[in-house]
């Protein structure tokens, strides 16, 4: 069956209503367009990301239902105590953001294609630049061992990709990234399309309505000037 999308003109900054995203496939919204900061930007101040394979168009989404983590839903349990106090791993922020984008973008043993093609890899860089995403990294022996990054709008963080090199780095760079962004904010993680690994750390999902709301209120919240600046990062036990 043949759908019909509304196709941006990189010379013209706007988006499609969200409400107009098509159900099936989930979400899909939009095609064309550029990766440029300021259409990143309005992108994710609407609640639209974009997300597209090689050979495709650039493809901009909204599905109807979002994964989030709520604010203290990522816990310091025991058990992840005990694989930190024997992993002798560290965590920075901002230290090396575009590793970690690459990290992100390798081929994995279940996934060998990325979606992080080179164009996106060059617009999150772009973005990181302007101050808009950030990283967080988890270091082993000076080895990055993995981390995420993402892009913060107001008191929203909105996830974009993660990796592991060794078992659980993923999730305490996911805590460490709560903690951090909850010295400032209420500390909303957004991970956009939902999945058993984030459902199994605790993420709930929230309609678009509920989501559109919550970016709203979260987009008035302002962060210290320097919270987003590198530095070293300790997880605390609460």
């Amino acid at each position: 069956m043949a759908i019909y999308l509304p196709e941006l003109d990189p010379a013209q900054l706007w988006f499609p209503p969200v409400e107009r995203a098509l159900g099936q496939p989930d979400g899909l919204l939009a095609m064309g367009g550029d990766l440029s900061v300021a259409r990143l930007t309005l992108a994710y101040r609407s609640g639209i990301f974009p997300w597209f394979s090689d050979g495709d168009p650039l493809l901009w989404w909204s599905p109807a239902t979002r994964a989030i983590f709520a604010p203290a839903s990522l816990k310091f349990n025991r058990t992840l105590r005990k694989t930190w106090q024997r992993s002798a791993l560290s965590l920075t922020l901002n230290h090396a953001f575009d590793e970690v984008v690459r990290g992100c973008a390798a081929p994995r043993k279940n996934q060998p294609e990325t979606w992080i093609l080179p164009p996106m890899q060059q617009a999150y860089q772009r973005l990181h630049q302007h101050g808009h995403a950030h990283s967080i990294e988890v270091w082993q022996d000076q080895q990055l061992v993995g981390g995420l990054y993402g892009i913060v709008v107001g008191g929203l963080f909105c996830g974009e990709s993660m990796f592991n090199r060794v078992p659980d780095a993923a999730k305490f760079a996911l805590l460490a990234l709560q903690q951090h962004l909850s010295r400032y904010a209420a500390g909303w993680i957004d991970c956009q399309i939902p999945n058993p690994f984030l459902q199994q750390l605790g993420a709930g999902t929230i309609d678009r309505p509920h989501y559109l709301s919550l970016l709203q209120q979260q987009a008035k919240i302002s962060s210290p000037h320097d919270h987003w600046q590198p530095k070293w990062l300790s997880l605390a036990n609460g």
